[in-house]
């Protein structure tokens, strides 16, 4: 039970400032004598209270954000629930092949984002296009398949939300965060509340893991945001590599 507490506190504080932090919950479940299913269901219950606390500590960054966040959320919703349906209706390793390429793919372009932002304004200068608030439908469609892969499964969706933010929108990494809590925070309570009626959780480990995340979620919130873009990219990108080393020896 302690285990469980302190990867949830973990968990939060990692999911709030850059994600990835199923990583550490799910192999604890797993420890507990937990099934795959079980322990990946029951994280997602229990990871809302950090997700939510996470984007409470951020809400200086999402002002301004309110009409991006509602389009993008619509996307996160739906997708989450598609992932949550492929959880239970394809075999456990549907994702194993897919799931490091993407990770990786998202690392190269978070650790690149500074030249690919310079290389897209310097574009917009030439043709006299002008940036789109929301990113325009490239970036909906790919933060609602984003959300499909975290209802199913989460580890490291937070820095694929971030990459795809980070090449289409001119914002601030940090403010990107904040989004990305909340697109987190939807996924998770949209997988979640199928999952309520339709698998079986520990509720013992749910319960363990709110209050850890929760905790984690709102104290990872109040640290990151001290961070300097390049503090917070270098961070993002070790550990992502960390997640993606982890994920290739499973």
């Amino acid at each position: 039970m302690a285990a469980v507490f302190a990867a949830g506190v973990g968990a939060g504080a990692i999911n709030s400032v850059v994600g990835s932090g199923t990583l550490i919950t799910f192999p604890v479940l797993l420890a507990t004598g937990l099934s795959p299913v079980t322990a990946t269901v029951s994280n997602a219950l229990g990871l809302i209270p950090g997700s939510i606390s996470g984007a409470i500590g951020y809400r200086e960054e999402l002002r301004g954000q309110r009409r991006r966040v509602l389009k993008l959320s619509a996307g996160a919703l739906a997708g989450g629930l598609a992932g949550a349906t492929l959880l239970l209706a394809l075999p456990a390793d549907a994702f194993e092949t897919i799931v490091p390429v993407l990770v990786g793919l998202a690392l190269v372009l978070v650790a690149l984002q500074p030249q690919i932002g310079k290389w897209v304004q310097r574009r917009r200068a030439r043709t006299g296009a002008s940036p789109r608030r929301d990113g325009g439908p490239l970036l909906f469609t790919g933060l609602t398949l984003a959300s499909v892969y975290g209802g199913y499964f989460t580890a490291a969706q937070g820095i694929i939300y971030l990459s795809l933010m980070g090449m289409l929108l001119d914002e601030t990494l940090q403010r990107l965060n904040a989004v990305k809590n909340v697109l987190a925070a939807v996924v998770n309570t949209v997988a979640a509340l199928f999952f309520l009626f339709a698998a079986d959780f520990d509720w013992t480990a749910v319960g363990l893991l709110a209050a850890g995340s929760a905790l984690g979620g709102y104290a990872g919130a109040k640290v990151g945001r001290r961070f300097k873009p390049v503090v917070l990219r270098t961070l993002v990108v070790t550990i992502g590599t960390v997640a993606l080393v982890q994920l290739l020896l499973r």
